[in-house]
């Protein structure tokens, strides 16, 4: 059988859902299912209450992480722009997710309508697939139609003048911490990222996470007694014994 490529990786992973992802990335590191890339506790791998998704009828999705930093103008610093951000997903893998860190005065940081439907419309032409965010973004309704996912603390109808400090560095958005180049899946429960060269590993683990859980349901849905679910439930890893 041909090996599949990266793209198709990821296609597939878009059958599964986040939980689904994080239970064989990190969630449960005794299941011999699960590949322990990180103390599921300890480390920031997926997000956190303090964003949600915008648009949970887009379903899943996943890509490369591209990632940049704004706040507001620095009169000392004005090398990069939107523009290098857009060079920056043009040059990754695809598709891609930006990772947007947005690093600005707490008495304006709800307020930071940040990306719109021309930074949307732009992001989407270079093959992004969506936008992570630990702020606010505008245009909810003019985005809607393009099918273009957003994962954002909230909304808000405006902005100031803003500048990019950073394109493809380390950042930290609802409580996940995100590298250039690694892989982000989200959908309406969250993201969770991973490193790219566990991607085969996380799809070949999940299918049969997958296959495992569907009998355990099946099993389950046909219960009648505490006595029966605890049976099921015995041979489970997280399950008490």
């Amino acid at each position: 059988m041909a090996k599949m490529t990266e793209q198709k990786m990821l296609q597939a992973l878009t059958n599964f859902d986040t939980p689904s992802i994080t239970n064989v990335v990190a969630t449960y590191p005794s299941n011999p299912l699960c590949l322990g890339l990180y103390n599921p506790w300890t480390e920031n791998w997926y997000t956190d209450q303090t964003i949600r998704c915008m648009y949970p009828e887009l379903g899943r999705i996943a890509g490369y992480a591209v990632t940049c930093v704004y706040g507001l103008p620095d009169p000392g610093f004005k090398r990069l722009s939107f523009m290098d951000v857009i060079d920056a997903l043009d040059a990754s893998p695809k598709p891609t997710i930006m990772v947007l860190q947005q690093k600005f005065p707490p008495e304006i940081a709800g307020k930071v309508g940040l990306s719109g439907g021309k930074m949307t419309t732009a992001m989407k032409a270079v093959g992004c697939l969506g936008v992570i965010s630990n702020g606010p973004s505008r245009d909810i309704d003019e985005i809607r139609p393009m099918k273009f996912q957003y994962m954002l603390s909230g909304v808000t109808a405006g902005h100031g003048e803003m500048a990019v400090y950073a394109v493809n560095v380390a950042v930290a958005v609802g409580g996940m911490d995100v590298c250039p180049g690694e892989i982000v899946h989200m959908d309406e429960n969250g993201a969770v990222k991973f490193p790219a060269d566990k991607l085969e590993a996380v799809l070949t683990n999940v299918q049969a996470l997958q296959k495992d859980e569907t009998g355990i349901m099946s099993r389950l849905q046909k219960a009648a007694s505490a006595a029966e679910v605890r049976a099921i439930y015995a041979g489970q890893s997280y399950a008490k014994k």
